[in-house]
């Protein structure tokens, strides 16, 4: 996890300071509270799991940090967003389908258009995802950047005009 944090944080290099951040699937919230470490402005931490909103909301409580946190399930979230500035940086750390049957997130999100109208016009959506999974970019993101990290994968991606 620390490999694949510093690997994204690397690459956006100065692209976070200032910006409006939205980390999805937060889990215990550390890619939005690195995001805060190094100067984004905002970060709203989207997570279903009461276990895991318990853990961002200690997380940002140990760190001095300030960000909003919603418990509610990624999908719903999107759907009801009708915030005034759309995000500058998107951020999705959702499971992975390993097994048939099971949910495969990375299809729903890549396909979401409330997804895309969350993201600002020069904004960055970066996506883990299983290593090796082909990615539907729906003819509507541009995947300029994709690393593998061990067991992760992440794709670097902006909507296309």
């Amino acid at each position: 996890m620390d490999v694949v944090k510093g690997a994204i944080f690397s690459s956006l290099s100065d692209f976070i300071v200032g910006a409006r951040m939205l980390d999805l699937f937060a889990g215990s919230g550390a890619l939005g509270i690195e995001a805060l470490s190094r100067g984004a402005a905002a970060a709203t931490f989207v997570e279903n799991e009461q276990r895991a909103v318990a853990a961002i909301k200690r997380n940002l409580e140990k760190t001095k940090l300030t960000g909003n946190v919603q418990p509610v399930d990624v999908f719903r979230f999107l759907d009801r967003f009708a915030a005034p500035e759309a995000y500058d940086l998107i951020i999705a750390d959702p499971p992975y389908a390993k097994a048939p049957g099971e949910r495969d997130f990375t299809p729903e999100l890549l396909g979401s258009e409330p997804l895309r109208k969350a993201l600002a016009p020069h904004g960055i959506f970066v996506l883990e995802h299983l290593p090796g999974a082909k990615l539907p970019l729906h003819k509507v993101w541009e995947c300029f950047r994709q690393k593998r990290y061990g067991a992760t994968e992440v794709a670097f991606l902006r909507v296309l005009n």
